[in-house]
């Protein structure tokens, strides 16, 4: 018999000593049927014999919060879609909460948290400040990060996508179809995400040994305003310095290509027969876009729901070794992109 302390067995531990997942040990934890009754009984003893009580036991109300910055874009659905999905499944209800912008800037979601005795909270795109996180871990409350703004602390698990990866992918697209002049319309400079998008593009020209002409990576908002205005100053720009029009367009959003799209069309200007563009995100609308969209599909639904079953892990008292996970990205092409004119 075991002589290990009851504090020290986790999860893992009752699932390795049984041969099974740990998340067979959750089903039995919480009375699942779909455990054959050998297998639910032999994990059972084994919990009796390390007298293992689960942690999860401490959930006050089946609750977790999913705090965004806003609750009505097409990025922000995909991500309420997975998490709920998710945590529908193990019987936790989710409550949405929206900070406009940044967490920085307000305290009322913490209030929430507190006052609704949340047993945990999925942040998307959070910027904590110190005191935050010490608040947080007064309440008690676990918390996974889900594509965070700035650098996190490392003990926190956070869920992200293969950023870089991904914008090399869709730069690389567009130079095997024969574009030199590639413009980036890039997203907001704090966003890590933002960053590593842009750091791919430069690197993938570079590999090519295309040069970037100057003003052709232009920062903006991941909304298709943002990706208006900044095509449209990009090809202003151009004419005013006398230097021709990029042939292609990463944008870092499937928002900002579309309103990428807009400001072509304004001048006159046909994609992909006279400038190429692909965005990133792979929200669904894109395969119904005039024409449907290139882009780099960021699997939104698959995150949040990586998230939510890491913050459930948590709060059953797991030891979540995960400090973070990037899931891989993948390049759908679709109509947005031709080879250059003349090509």
């Amino acid at each position: 018999m075991s002589t290990r302390p009851a504090a020290k067995v986790t999860i893992g531990t009752i699932a390795a000593e049984a041969g099974v997942s740990t998340a067979t040990v959750s089903k039995v934890l919480n009375g699942r049927a779909d455990v054959s009754t050998a297998t639910r009984d032999r994990v059972r003893q084994i919990m009796a014999r390390h007298h293992y009580q689960p942690r999860r036991a401490r959930r006050r109300g089946g609750v977790v919060d999913l705090v965004l910055n806003e609750l009505d874009s097409l990025w922000s659905i995909e991500i309420i879609r997975g998490a709920e999905e998710a945590l529908r499944g193990d019987g936790v209800s989710m409550m949405l909460s929206a900070v406009h912008g940044s967490t920085a800037g307000t305290n009322a979601w913490l209030d929430q948290l507190a006052a609704r005795r949340s047993d945990g909270a999925i942040l998307v795109v959070s910027d904590l400040t110190v005191r935050q996180r010490t608040k947080l871990g007064a309440l008690g409350i676990p918390y996974v990060l889900v594509d965070p703004v700035g650098n996190v602390d490392p003990t926190v698990p956070t869920i992200g996508a293969t950023n870089w990866a991904g914008a090399i992918a869709a730069t690389e697209h567009l130079i095997e179809l024969g574009h030199h002049r590639v413009a980036h319309l890039a997203g907001p400079r704090q966003l890590l995400c933002s960053r590593a998008r842009a750091d791919g593009f430069h690197a993938a020209m570079e590999a090519a040994g295309l040069p970037v002409a100057e003003g052709a990576v232009r920062h903006g908002e991941f909304n298709d305003r943002s990706g208006h205005d900044e095509m449209a100053a990009l090809l202003t720009q151009a004419e005013d310095a006398g230097r021709p029009w990029p042939t292609a367009v990463f944008a870092a959003s499937d928002l900002q290509a579309f309103g990428a799209y807009t400001a072509l069309r304004e001048r006159g200007l046909r994609v992909p027969e006279d400038i190429s563009v692909v965005g990133f995100d792979d929200v669904p609308v894109t395969r119904w876009s005039d024409p449907a969209l290139t882009t780099v599909r960021q699997p939104l639904q698959e995150m949040a729901a990586m998230a939510a079953g890491t913050l459930l892990r948590l709060i059953d008292g797991e030891d979540v070794n995960l400090p973070r996970v990037e899931l891989a990205t993948q390049l759908v092409v679709r109509d947005s992109t031709a080879a250059p004119a003349g090509a």
